[in-house]
């Protein structure tokens, strides 16, 4: 009888939990190594794109997430007077994609993934660290407080500070700070309509969409100094923000300040030699950190974790299969986030300008950018049912 083949996953996050469900799904034991106390997330909610809503489809799970996620309807890009700049449809997004776009909280997601696993694959309050990444000839080793384990393969899911990607490439120069700082709430919003959208100032961003059960999500970025924070983030939310369109004005009202999150944003401007060494891959952030401005953080992650699956016995090929489209989604994000955040008043007036003009120009200007990135499909069959496939509700 063949042996069965261990994984061990670093980091219980949205792409950890998944690869470990791809894993288990194809016989695989895996363990699941957390070092926080519990799977639940901060508070947040997490955009999902066709592209990845097919990656959980191979699965199993991108029905039961589309039905409990909200589907995005239309909306678009606006100036913070209003003005709309662009439209965009979710029909028109649904027909060019092949699937809609959701939004859901991120604990909705980490729950379904980690109902998935067998009862005893998750440890939590696990500070994990890789001894030896292996080779072709030995296991990889991971190290816990409560000992080492021994994998056929090890999946480092630890986030953009990774310290497996620090051990696996010492001479990466890592992540840089990517100029701006980014808040996010999720908040009761009933009898408030308001259509999705972003908004784009100068130097500053904010978008309002809206969730299931009269809930809205809410973010924003603006360029600031690394490292700042304020007393009360909502208060610097609303001397920010506070004159902005609404709904904001309503949003910034209903939230109180522990419903604020703050966090700098940080990327990895330098692409690494590989994804992965020996026999550890590296996923998501841990592999290729970039800025949110496309919203595909999440959703490289969850790519990455259904081709690794596809890929487990020859790292390689993951690698290749990867490292070009991942680091072309982060160039991509990276460019989109000197757009709409400049801080140039000249620059602001013609760039918005431009939108606008291109926007009566070509109606479905707004979708183009999520050509090669949302229409992605995975190497294995999908198993999403027809109607969701195409977009219907």
């Amino acid at each position: 009888m063949a042996r069965t083949r261990r994984a061990v996953v670093i980091g219980g996050g949205i792409g950890g939990l998944t690869a470990a469900v791809a894993l288990h799904q194809d016989g695989l034991r895996v363990t699941v190594l957390e070092r926080a106390a519990s799977l639940r997330p901060i508070g947040a909610a997490i955009s999902l794109s066709p592209n990845a809503l097919r990656a959980l489809d191979v699965i199993g799970l991108g029905d039961e997430i589309r039905g409990l996620a909200a589907w995005q309807g239309d909306g678009g890009l606006r100036t913070p007077g209003g003005r709309w700049l662009s439209r965009s449809s979710a029909e028109a997004a649904a027909a060019r994609f092949g699937g809609p776009l959701v939004l859901l909280h991120r604990a909705t997601l980490i729950d379904r993934l980690s109902e998935r696993l067998p009862p005893d694959a998750v440890r939590t309050a696990a500070d994990a660290m890789l001894a030896d990444p292996g080779d072709h000839d030995r296991p990889a080793r991971v190290r816990t407080t409560d000992g080492e384990w021994e994998a056929d393969l090890v999946v480092a899911a630890d986030g953009i500070h990774s310290a497996v990607r620090r051990t696996l490439f010492p001479d990466h120069p890592g992540t840089v700070y990517s100029g701006f700082t980014t808040w996010r709430v999720v908040i009761p919003l009933p009898g408030v309509e308001f259509a999705s959208h972003e908004t784009w100032g100068r130097g500053r961003i904010w978008g309002t969409h809206p969730l299931k059960g009269g809930r809205a999500y809410a973010y924003a970025a603006a360029v600031a100094p690394a490292g700042g924070h304020a007393a009360d983030e909502r208060a610097e939310l609303l001397h920010r923000y506070g004159d902005w369109h609404d709904p904001i004005p309503a949003v910034l009202a209903a939230a109180r300040p522990e419903d604020v999150l703050r966090h700098d944003v940080h990327h990895i401007a330098a692409p690494l030699p590989a994804y992965h060494r020996g026999r550890v891959a590296l996923l998501g952030d841990a592999a290729h950190a970039m800025p949110p401005n496309l919203g595909q953080g999440g959703n490289q992650a969850i790519e990455d974790a259904v081709v690794l699956a596809h890929h487990s016995r020859d790292l390689a090929a993951y690698t290749a299969a990867r490292q070009p489209r991942a680091s072309a989604v982060a160039r991509q994000a990276v460019r989109v986030a000197r757009l709409n955040l400049m801080t140039s008043r000249a620059g602001t007036a013609a760039r918005d300008a431009a939108l606008l003009a291109l926007s009566r120009a070509a109606p479905g200007l707004f979708l183009r950018g999520f050509d090669g990135i949302a229409d992605w499909r995975p190497p294995q069959p999908p198993y999403a049912s027809a109607r969701t496939r195409t977009g219907e509700r």
